[in-house]
């Protein structure tokens, strides 16, 4: 089987976008892959976190990523900061990476904007830390959204310049998986805006922790408009709130919009949300309710962490050794 690594970053709780684009696709990854899941805590000290909620953060992430159906047993799940391979690797290929390559990578000039000055090297080196972190399992596949697509390139450029400078042929390439139906979900309460674990607003998206009666409390108040919804999905094109709640529907039924507007043409937002509404809850509470259980046994969530670390650093550990050896380090 494929080695897959993937992380995904415990600063917020996740969301339900979260869930769709990236949680759901994991679980389904392990029936064929050697997986490597990482909650990737080096990377989310890149912008500033406060620490006894990152830590909380992680155990959180964990416990929603067993909830909802990872296998720690058969597959690997572990937080970054705990293999010391991923930070030294990393250094490597900030040695490796040309300021070039980093000045192109757009995600770094979205999230610092005109403030990039004050912005940590951290944020600005994160696609080489990324890189580190597949590269140190050999991976070949990595699941990622159309916005890591850019640092997937990066790696590879980063593998091929190391293969290339030191005459080896030592890194593989790695080809991204981008699920080719991934549900774009957006805001509640802004429908041309992402739904995101950083609003301020809580209002404006389902977390992984939310129980039936908030779930439901936030569907009913979510952005809508006045018309009822219509029996042609191009309708919806230029009704983003509409779309994102059918779309929302059709992600966790497993069905076309087009399949739930068959269903609920011609219906307003009230009898709508509250179909929606079932939906949802039977997706997500019962992650919600299994995340609350498994928080309730911190000394189990830190010794499967530890239990995946362990299996992470003996896989990358004697990769990283050798490219450490490959550069000419004493060992």
């Amino acid at each position: 089987m494929q080695r897959i690594f993937s992380g995904i970053q415990p600063s917020g709780i996740p969301q339900l976008g979260n869930y769709l684009g990236a949680i759901r696709n994991w679980v389904n990854l392990q029936a064929d892959h050697e997986c490597v899941f990482c909650l990737v805590d080096m990377h989310a000290i890149t912008v500033w976190q406060e620490p006894e909620k990152l830590r909380h953060q992680t155990l959180t992430q964990a416990a929603i990523l067993l909830a909802s159906g990872i296998d720690a047993e058969k597959h690997i799940l572990f937080n970054q900061s705990a293999v010391s391979a991923h930070a030294r690797l990393a250094w490597i290929f900030n040695c490796v990476t040309r300021l070039g390559w980093l000045n192109r990578m757009t995600q770094f000039k979205d999230k610092a904007g005109k403030d990039r000055e004050n912005h940590s090297a951290g944020l600005y080196v994160y696609p080489s830390l990324m890189a580190a972190d597949i590269l140190a399992y050999k991976a070949t596949r990595v699941p990622v959204g159309e916005d890591q697509k850019q640092h997937l390139e990066l790696t590879n450029d980063i593998a091929q310049k190391f293969n290339h400078d030191y005459g080896v042929s030592f890194f593989p390439e790695v080809e991204a998986l981008i699920p080719p139906a991934a549900a774009r979900v957006m805001s509640l309460r802004d429908g041309t805006k992402k739904m995101s674990k950083s609003d301020p607003s809580a209002q404006s998206r389902i977390e992984m922790t939310d129980d039936a009666d908030t779930i439901a409390l936030k569907i009913r108040r979510a952005k809508t408009d006045a018309d009822v919804l219509p029996e042609d999905p191009a309708q919806l094109e230029n009704r983003p709130e509409a779309k994102n709640l059918v779309t929302i529907y059709a992600a966790l039924s497993d069905i076309s919009i087009t399949d739930v507007l068959a269903k609920h043409a011609g219906e307003g937002f009230g009898p709508f949300k509250q179909a929606l509404t079932e939906v949802v809850v039977n997706a997500i509470a019962p992650i919600a309710q299994e995340t609350t259980r498994l928080m309730q046994n911190e000394d189990h969530l830190l010794a499967v962490l530890r239990s995946g670390a362990t299996r992470a650093q003996a896989i990358a550990e004697p990769i990283v050794a050798e490219a450490e050896k490959i550069v000419g380090f004493v060992k």
